[in-house]
């Protein structure tokens, strides 16, 4: 079962009529994943509360299957800016007596590097989330093998790299391009209808961080031109899929999905219009719900805190 808590009240938000609200520092966010047992998050409020922290979102899902339990907490500190090293440090005797697996993140936003082709549809809805302060995240440059989207990238502010790519060249090019994500401090490679294989050793080294938007509904119609295909079945529905990016084609595990209905009245060429909505949605949630640590992975399968 999935449990969420209303968001708490900060202890620091009552203020009298007229007086300015006091600045508050971002939320540090716990994420762990551990074997069912009763305790478990009466030792993490605990501790929290020992440190004067105070909790301002939890969700936790019970796997009856797997027999795990997996949470994400949000919370504030008696002081901005919370030294997640030493939260970490502390936290170790309580993850050790109930076997976790946990990560505490700052508040900073992660730093986006996106990959495009020529489609620019994905990168422009990633541009105006980000410059409306919906995204989550900033993005700091955009790369692509062709020169098409350059204008759209500088005419938001983000240096524009091309990195062309052949056969021949592809081991270059992914090593410029592994430059380029050291170089702006990537936290987060984002796929926005990338037209290129990344290679396998390309796909382990960003295990984790980075993702893909795929112009199908997976597992169906993979391969080249999704839209005729589902036009020539007659589909009822298409959609997209936003996924982590792995080795196996993909294949990574899923995080967002979304679909609209359709019929047999639209063409090819409509249906990959209409298409072009549910991509770029699930791309921007997807990348959303990662920058605000949402997103658990459990084996192949994902755990998502809305």
């Amino acid at each position: 079962m999935t449990t969420t808590l209303p968001l708490a009240a900060h202890p620091q938000s009552q203020t009298t009529a007229g007086s300015p609200e006091p600045a508050r520092g971002p939320d540090t966010v716990l994420t762990l994943s551990c074997p069912q047992r009763s305790g478990i998050v009466h030792a993490i409020s605990h501790f929290l509360m020992e440190r004067g922290s105070n909790i301002t979102e939890h969700q936790q899902f019970d796997d009856v299957v797997d027999g795990r339990l997996f949470l994400r907490t949000a919370f504030t500190g008696t002081a901005p800016g919370t030294d997640v090293e030493k939260l970490t440090a502390d936290f170790s005797p309580v993850a050790a007596e109930f076997d976790m697996d946990y990560t505490f993140h700052n508040g900073a936003r992660p730093r986006v590097l996106v990959m495009v082709s020529k489609f620019s549809h994905c990168l422009h809805d990633l541009i105006f989330r980000w410059q409306t302060d919906s995204l989550a995240a900033d993005l700091v440059a955009v790369v692509s093998n062709h020169e098409d989207l350059r204008p759209m990238a500088e005419a938001a502010g983000l240096p524009f790299h091309h990195i062309p790519i052949t056969a021949q060249t592809k081991a270059d090019a992914e090593s410029r391009l592994l430059e380029l994500v050291g170089s702006y401090q990537t936290d987060l490679v984002v796929l926005a209808r990338y037209m290129q294989v990344l290679s396998n050793d390309l796909c382990r080294q960003l295990s984790g961080r980075a993702i893909n938007i795929h112009h199908s509904f997976l597992p169906g119609f993979k391969g080249a031109r999704p839209y005729k295909q589902a036009y020539d079945r007659g589909v009822k529905q298409i959609g997209a899929t936003a996924h982590y990016v792995t080795a196996d084609l993909d294949e990574g595990p899923i995080i967002e999905q979304e679909v609209i209905r359709v019929d047999h009245r639209l063409s090819p060429d409509q249906l990959a219009t209409a298409g072009r909505d549910t991509e770029a949605l699930a791309l921007s949630r997807a990348v959303r719900l990662h920058a605000e640590k949402r997103v658990l992975l459990s084996g192949h399968r994902t755990i998502i805190f809305t």
